[in-house]
């Protein structure tokens, strides 16, 4: 039994008092005995004490009865009228349930009947009293409750003992469960109290977690425009890259190859090349100024636009060149297309300006989850080791083909040998147009 007692200062923590403040959650019943049952209690002893007195009193106790009973009604009165301002469970409430204790015993050696009020020790010990003297007090009104069951006290003969010792047991027995139960409900309170204040405290560091994620997500946005800054404008350099400056390239070329010429017809036939180049990169700024997506795909399917892409480069460099596509062909995403378009441009030009090659081709697959795209020469090649390190674009040419395949969630991978010519494999994602 021991066990299942709190320490003292345990139960002072989650007792709260009952004389002029609110009951414990759970215990309403606590409010009832303290404020209004100690009167109807006494009352109703007194009442029977009257209807039996002839049959169990004598004079003297009847005179003794009435004055115990104004004095505990007296008693009772100051109580209940000053009991707001005690503190909990000190010497006024201790002296307090002392007295009427006595008070409940006299009245009980007067008549038996008066075990009505002994009853109030029951129900609100563990309120008034320390943690150390409530088993006490619930034993000796165990004492009080046993006697009047056994006729009175003290007993009149060898039956009555013997019916007192074991009705002291039963509400020993008695007093015992309702102190279990108190006990258990004092540590549900704590235990409730005890979680209320975790609950508070996650509030509050949930409250400064929220502040804090408020401030990395202001900083994220600050990062992310900055960023996106960034990376328009890389992507936007290599578009100027890839349309304008490859197209003004070729305009320098063919007029050049016109001032070097001496046939009027082949004159005139690079004359109309660069004007054409000049229309078309004409046109792709102002495209480019709109939406930067290559025009060549605004009536073509990739596919297409792809064919006549080393169609048109073949007959401007003068290097012989083959386009094959393999798989189902789809419509893919629009940023897909243009990065592969992009990328085929770039590779071409550099075959163009340093493959001397006499052969190329193209190559374009459509595979299951991922579509390729293979660009290869025959020309003097060179060592991939001495490239640009990754992320340092050197320019637009190998580093931009990796950014446009990079922002498709793509890869580059160059093979090349000095002498055995040069292959660029570009593979994506299969993301379709839907």
């Amino acid at each position: 039994m021991a066990d299942d007692m709190p320490t003292d200062a345990t139960a002072d923590r989650t007792n709260s008092p009952q004389r002029g403040t609110t009951a414990p959650d759970g215990e309403p019943w606590r409010l009832v005995v303290s404020h209004g049952w100690p009167y109807a209690l006494l009352g109703l002893g007194a009442a029977l004490s009257v209807i039996s007195a002839q049959a169990l009193m004598t004079p003297g106790e009847r005179y003794a009865a009435i004055a115990l009973a104004a004095a505990a009604l007296a008693l009772q009165v100051w109580w209940s009228s000053a009991g707001r301002h005690r503190p909990p469970r000190g010497t006024a409430n201790q002296a307090y349930y002392a007295v009427r204790w006595l008070l409940g015993f006299a009245l009980i050696w007067c008549n038996p009947v008066f075990a009505t009020y002994a009853l109030l020790g029951y129900f609100d010990a563990d309120v008034l009293l320390p943690r150390h003297l409530v088993r006490p007090a619930l034993f000796a009104t165990a004492v009080t409750m046993a006697g009047s069951n056994a006729g009175g006290l003290p007993p009149a003969e060898r039956m009555y003992w013997l019916a007192f010792v074991a009705l002291l047991a039963l509400h020993s027995g008695i007093a015992l469960g309702l102190d279990r139960i108190t006990v258990k409900q004092a540590e549900q309170a704590a235990a409730k109290a005890a979680a209320m204040a975790e609950l508070r405290h996650t509030n509050a560091r949930l409250e400064q977690a929220l502040r804090e994620n408020a401030g990395l997500h202001a900083q994220l946005l600050v990062q992310a425009r900055e960023a996106g800054v960034a990376d328009e404008r890389g992507r936007l350099a290599a578009e100027i890259h890839d349309t304008i400056a490859q197209g003004l390239t070729g305009v320098v070329t063919q007029l050049q190859a016109a001032a070097d010429g001496a046939d009027p017809a082949a004159i005139r036939d690079h004359i109309e090349r660069a004007s054409a180049l000049a229309r078309q990169s004409l046109g792709e700024a102002r495209r480019s100024v709109q939406d930067l997506s290559p025009g060549q795909l605004e009536h073509d399917p990739l596919p297409t636009a792809l064919e006549k892409l080393v169609v048109g480069w073949s007959a401007e460099s003068g290097v012989r060149a083959e386009f094959t596509v393999t798989g189902v062909a789809e419509l893919l995403h629009d940023e897909v297309e243009a990065a592969l378009l992009r990328i085929a441009q770039e590779a071409l030009a550099n075959v163009g300006r340093h493959a001397v090659a006499g052969r190329a081709g193209a190559t374009f697959s459509y595979m299951d989850d991922e579509v390729s795209l293979d660009v290869r020469d025959d020309g003097r090649g060179f060592d991939p080791r001495r490239l640009p390190p990754r992320g340092d674009t050197g320019g637009f040419g190998l580093g931009g083909m990796r950014a446009r395949a990079e922002r498709v969630a793509g890869t580059v991978v160059i093979e090349s040998e000095p002498g055995l010519g040069t292959a660029v494999s570009v593979r994506v994602p299969l993301v379709r147009h839907d």
